[in-house]
């Protein structure tokens, strides 16, 4: 039988990290089995928070290269088919009206078991199992109830979901039973945690898809990182492009212990990534992702810097605070420039005449001006690096120059010279 999974969030929000890791050990689970994935939205309305967030959770799985199998399909349009079950059910003696509502009986004695993929062998007593309500009084369908029974209708063969799911599952075997159904294989992932143990939430941090986006993450290295939050290759491989996942992933391989985010660790996987590009590639990415977040710095700059800031930063939303200089003068810390006037006028000596005025002629120049001073090159560097860019930290300082141009970093080192405190 061909797998077949789905991924069924609920559109009442953002979509959280933690269902996005779902998701993505579904789709990985059925591509490597050349499976199908379904997406399957469990909404209860149709309203406009329902639309906008089914376009923030289809944009979310675009980005990070989820696709699925087929159109998208919608809890609420099989509500018909819903109560068409559930009479069934009280027709034949499985479920009963109650206050204008459907329950299903549930045994009263024995066990509810399975084999989980991920858990292995669980048991519930049936006796702690209540008659949960299929239909309510106004004809709508519970999660319980709607999932089990679009699961059998949509052939689902294994059912990949959260840890928070195992409670729910010997109900909607029961229901399958009575439906006369077969049962789907159950995965139980275990859950995501923050660093405090407690269950990741945005007190941790970013916690959307949207929000890493946001920061500069590359979606490969986001779907890498979570692919490694419950599963393993081995015991030492971190690394791992997307066609690697889909062909090495196996449900056997996802632990039963909660996953720890990381999110030093995600930066530095992004870095990896980043660093791994060929320079053009990760020019057009740069350049892509800053007019994507509205930075209005010019193309032609951009490119020229992408060399200096791509060994540099972990993150493409790291640019515009690491060379953000390049595109606007920024107010250096006058309690840095304390003593380096005269390393500021030796510099712009050194480069009001400099031809060609490149890095490696620059470099020159400034050592040449250093060494005239008597001063070691990081004592005199440190002024005009914090006069040029404004801090610090910044790209290489020679290169840096050539890209402001000899006008403009003439002019920076004038205005550094003359707001030294006296």
């Amino acid at each position: 039988m061909a797998v077949r999974v789905r991924f069924a969030p609920s559109p009442t929000g953002f979509l959280h990290i933690g269902g996005v890791r779902t998701a993505l050990f579904n789709w990985l689970f059925a591509r490597h089995e050349n499976g199908e994935v379904l997406l399957r939205i469990e909404n209860t309305d149709h309203s406009r928070e329902v639309e906008e967030a089914v376009e923030q959770i289809r944009r979310s799985l675009v980005w990070l290269g989820l696709d699925w199998d087929g159109e998208v399909a919608f809890q609420l349009d099989r509500l018909e088919r819903h109560q068409e079950l559930a009479r069934g059910l009280v027709a034949e003696g499985n479920a009963y009206e109650d206050d204008g509502a459907i329950r299903f009986r549930m045994p009263d004695e024995g066990t509810t078991a399975w084999d989980d993929v991920v858990r292995g062998r669980i048991e519930f007593p049936n006796e702690k199992l209540e008659d949960l309500v299929l239909l309510r009084s106004d004809g709508r369908p519970t999660y319980n109830f709607a999932s089990p029974a679009d699961d059998m209708d949509d052939g689902i063969t294994h059912v990949v979901r959260g840890e928070d799911h195992v409670s729910n599952t010997p109900k909607q075997i029961r229901i399958l039973e009575a439906l006369g159904a077969a049962l789907p294989a159950y995965a139980h992932l275990p859950n995501v945690l923050g660093e405090d143990g407690r269950k990741l939430s945005k007190r941790h941090g970013a916690v959307s898809v949207e929000e890493f986006r946001a920061q500069g993450y590359l979606p490969e290295a986001l779907m890498n990182y979570l692919a490694l939050l419950g599963w393993s290759l081995d015991e030492k491989t971190t690394v791992i492009p997307p066609e690697e996942l889909v062909r090495t992933f196996s449900l056997e391989r996802v632990g039963a212990s909660a996953a720890t985010f990381d999110y030093a660790k995600l930066a530095w996987l992004n870095g990896v990534y980043l660093r791994s590009l060929a320079p053009e590639a990760y020019a057009d990415r740069l350049v892509a992702y800053l007019r994507e977040t509205g930075f209005e710095g010019d193309e032609e700059t951009i490119r020229a810097a992408a060399p200096l800031v791509q060994e540099k930063v972990p993150k493409l939303g790291e640019f515009a605070s690491f060379a953000g200089f390049l595109f606007a003068r920024s107010e250096p810390d006058a309690e840095g420039l304390d003593g380096g006037r005269p390393v500021l006028a030796a510099a712009r000596d050194a480069l009001a005449g400099l031809e060609p005025f490149t890095a490696e002629a620059v470099e020159g120049a400034l050592r040449e001006a250093a060494e005239r001073l008597g001063l070691k090159p990081r004592q005199a560097f440190a002024p005009i690096r914090l006069a040029v860019t404004g801090s610090k930290v910044s790209p290489g300082l020679f290169e840096s120059i050539a890209l402001l141009g000899r006008d403009e970093t003439l002019a920076r080192l004038e205005l550094s010279a003359g707001s030294e405190p006296a």
